[in-house]
């Protein structure tokens, strides 16, 4: 549907250049009419990742929504033309190097005791930054995983923390609360090579006097190849790279001064295929208003952040308003897609009817 639309949209476009002057830059007409969007989160415990492509609708009007499980991946393997590797930010994962270590079945759990105290999410250590995957989302250079280098030898052996799994109680948890996580998916030690194009991740558990072996290859209609380690296998997760603009997950942030923190009902945008977004605040007058007022016209082009994907983050909602759960009212977003598509997008609530976290809803309409 998404290709018939855009051919019908370029043919317009093809015909509306005749009445564009020589000087003046043509402008990409969306092909869709927006929407109001319910991502399907999956409640306060918040399960999934939800993939969001705002110019690629179903028969309803809606845009395409790519839903999987939080815990259906560990590892990310950079599709581009460097060699990186992500952790899964949403379940909390780290990495840290274990110094000294040539070999990766010569490790124990004895030689990483005092490094299992550092490689942690969420403990209000400065420090422990250096433990997990840059959160603005930037790739080379940025990854807690160092880039893969083409000698065997220059690659070292990681603690990995494997992070959380889902808390298993969704309908235990209180009206207005969330909880990400359940019980500790434990520490592997884990080794990145290369093999030509292609990735060799070796991993094992840590007393385990043998590894395990996956080669990982990658596929340039992706940003990452994403495998899991529960099922030794590539796994699908992310749309194709250019096919998802926004994404709803639980995220392992940054609070300056305080170190890393584990954020619920958080966006992001996907930055490596080009995708940005700035916010609009409102200062005065009726905030809908500006919103339904705002047109191509009005979008500011210096101020898109390319290098972010933190752009919405959770700049939209506030879990410990004045008065409990506060949905922020005086703000929009304007985001460009990795085509170059234009959209407005306003949050309209961040909890069910009945007050249960894990349930927004946004209105979106291009521009």
């Amino acid at each position: 549907m998404k290709k018939t639309a855009l051919i019908f949209s370029i043919i317009i476009h093809v015909f509306l250049q005749s009445c564009i002057s020589d000087n003046e830059d043509p402008v990409y007409v969306a092909p869709v009419e927006g929407a109001i969007v319910e991502p399907n989160v999956g409640g306060p415990a918040e399960p999934h990742q939800v993939w969001i492509d705002l110019s690629d609708t179903d028969s309803d009007g809606q845009p395409l929504q790519t839903v999987t499980t939080r815990t259906k991946w560990d590892f990310g393997f950079y599709c581009g033309d460097q060699f990186e590797v992500i952790l899964n930010n949403s379940i909390m994962m780290a990495a840290g190097i274990i110094e000294g270590a040539e070999d990766i079945d010569a490790v124990r759990n004895k030689d990483v005791t005092s490094l299992k105290k550092k490689v942690l999410v969420a403990n209000f250590d400065p420090e422990n930054v250096q433990y997990v995957d840059n959160v603005q989302g930037q790739i080379t250079g940025h990854t807690a995983i160092a880039e893969v280098s083409e000698k065997d030898a220059a690659n070292p052996v990681y603690l990995v923390n494997m992070g959380y799994d889902l808390f298993p109680n969704p309908d235990e948890i209180k009206v207005g609360s969330v909880a990400t996580a359940g019980a500790s998916r434990g520490w592997k030690k884990v080794q990145v090579v290369r093999e030509g194009d292609s990735y060799i991740i070796r991993y094992a558990n840590l007393n385990d006097d043998t590894h395990k072996e996956l080669k990982v290859e990658k596929n340039k209609s992706y940003n990452f190849t994403f495998i899991s380690l529960d099922t030794d296998s590539v796994v699908s997760i992310q749309p194709e790279k250019k096919k998802w603009d926004l994404c709803f997950t639980v995220f392992t942030n940054e609070i300056e001064g305080a170190g890393t923190y584990i954020y619920s009902d958080f966006v992001v945008n996907n930055i490596l295929s080009g995708a940005a977004a700035y916010e609009v605040q409102v200062s005065s007058g009726s905030a809908l208003e500006a919103y339904n007022k705002f047109t191509l016209q009005d979008v500011d082009e210096s101020r898109f952040m390319y290098d972010d994907q933190r752009a919405i983050g959770s700049n939209w909602r506030n879990p410990v308003g004045t008065n409990g759960l506060e949905l922020y009212g005086d703000r929009f977003y304007i985001l460009k897609d990795p085509d170059g598509l234009y959209f407005k997008l306003k949050f309209n609530r961040m909890t069910s009817v009945s007050g249960l976290r894990g349930y927004p809803e946004f209105e979106y309409k291009p521009l």
